[in-house]
């Protein structure tokens, strides 16, 4: 399916001004695009735009297309009868970018976890190739943000948000890495999450090629998708691993992202040898499992983006001996199973407003205090550490498994702030 949208015969309607909103308007802008409303729930990002604001609520029985910002739920929308009522007309920049560029050659990651490390990996293995690459999406500059020239290659992390609304996604190399539950409080159920993940095989051809590992290729096949399907599977990347010389793709959490990477290498014809040496001098993503000091035999990982307990789990699955802070805003239908996970955790300590829910899940489980901040965790965490005998190996382990929004603006700042903090401590008590 190849469509090349003439924009100057289209309407639209935008909701949500922020970072993706205003690309799409930026974009509009550059083509002298004029027939278009905005909208946004906030009256302080709103201010702005009042004269494409004006009458919102009836333009979307008129517009061609309803743009939607991810995020922005329909059933929670002042305008939700309007906009279910025209929900065939809802697409996101995605779409847009899709159906003015249908020709541009596109690799789409999505997954629970392990989308935004993926995408940069793969980022740096192309560069490494002197492959022209961009990259975008949910990491990067909006997807309209992004100039298009002849030859590129556009790696788009592509969220749940972003394709629950999407209608025209069509990449030439599509994979998804995982599937936990996740976002389920917005979806309302795992199936609608996993149906969202499962468009960015919907409009591939026989041409383009879809990348999945062996538990999801039924569902693949009953939905009658027309990829070339490619089985990602550990064994042949393991033939190589213990060649790549990087610690941090190298460790246990980081493996499932390099199959998925390796894998795509192959389709791409890149050599064996070129794929090892490419990754010397790669470095990781800041908050995402982010080793970022070591004192004698102690390790400090943040891992801030971890927003579920899915997510710490990787975490806590790789290290041993960890003291390890969480909390947050939770989801509420996030279950802490730990397992046997809860054999390497010496102790817990539970931040945020939300103590009572992480209490309920760490009961009877593991060792636990809840501290309510940061701070108050370091400042007691510092001392213990102190007291342990030298030589023995212990990981600091900030894996928060729920969103920063009830004491941080997003998880950036929340991790940045433990970091200082830490390096704070280490300066005082070693």
């Amino acid at each position: 399916m190849e469509i090349s949208l003439n924009l100057s015969k289209k309407s639209f309607a935008v909701y949500g001004l922020g970072v993706t909103g205003k690309s799409v308007i930026n974009f509009f802008e550059k083509r002298k695009i004029k027939k278009y409303q905005v909208w946004d729930d906030n009256k302080i990002l709103r201010k702005n735009f009042t004269a494409k604001t004006l009458n919102f609520n009836k333009s979307l029985d008129k517009v061609d297309y309803i743009i939607l910002s991810p995020g922005i739920n329909i059933k929670n929308s002042k305008f939700k009868k309007k906009l279910i009522s025209n929900k065939k007309k809802i697409i996101t920049d995605l779409d847009l970018f899709y159906l003015i560029y249908p020709k541009t050659k596109t690799i789409v990651v999505t997954g629970t976890n392990g989308k935004s490390t993926t995408c940069k990996v793969i980022e740096h293995l192309l560069k490494k190739n002197k492959k022209n690459v961009k990259i975008g999406g949910n990491i990067g500059k909006p997807i309209l943000d992004i100039k298009i020239k002849r030859n590129l290659t556009i790696i788009i992390e592509a969220s749940s948000y972003h394709l629950a609304y999407s209608k025209y996604i069509k990449p030439t190399y599509a994979m998804i890495l995982n599937i936990s539950r996740d976002h389920i409080e917005w979806h309302g159920n795992i199936k609608n999450y996993s149906d969202s993940k499962f468009k960015i095989f919907k409009f591939q051809n026989k041409k383009d090629y879809a990348l999945l590992e062996k538990n999801l290729i039924k569902r693949f096949r009953n939905k009658k998708c027309l990829g070339k399907l490619k089985i990602v599977s550990s064994e042949s990347y393991k033939k190589i691993e213990k060649k790549i010389k990087n610690s941090y793709l190298k460790n246990n959490i980081n493996e499932k992202n390099m199959v998925f990477v390796y894998e795509l290498s192959k389709i791409l014809k890149i050599k064996k040898n070129f794929f090892i040496k490419s990754f010397n001098n790669f470095k990781g993503l800041p908050h995402r499992h982010e080793m970022f000091l070591k004192i004698n035999n102690i390790k400090f990982i943040n891992d801030s983006k971890a927003t579920s307990f899915q997510a710490s789990k990787f975490a806590l699955e790789a290290y041993r001996n960890i003291f390890w802070i969480t909390g947050g805003l939770p989801k509420y239908s996030d279950k802490f199973y730990l397992n046997k996970t809860k054999q390497n955790i010496i102790k817990s300590y539970i931040i945020g407003r939300h103590a009572n829910f992480f209490k309920k899940q760490l009961s009877n489980k593991v060792k636990f205090k809840i501290t309510k901040t940061l701070n108050q965790s370091l400042s007691l965490l510092f001392k213990e550490i102190k007291k342990i005998p030298k030589g023995k190996e212990i990981t600091i382990l900030f894996s928060p498994s729920s969103a920063s929004y009830d004491q941080y603006k997003n998880f950036n700042e929340r991790g940045n702030h433990f970091k200082k903090l830490v390096r704070f401590y280490a300066k005082k008590f070693f």
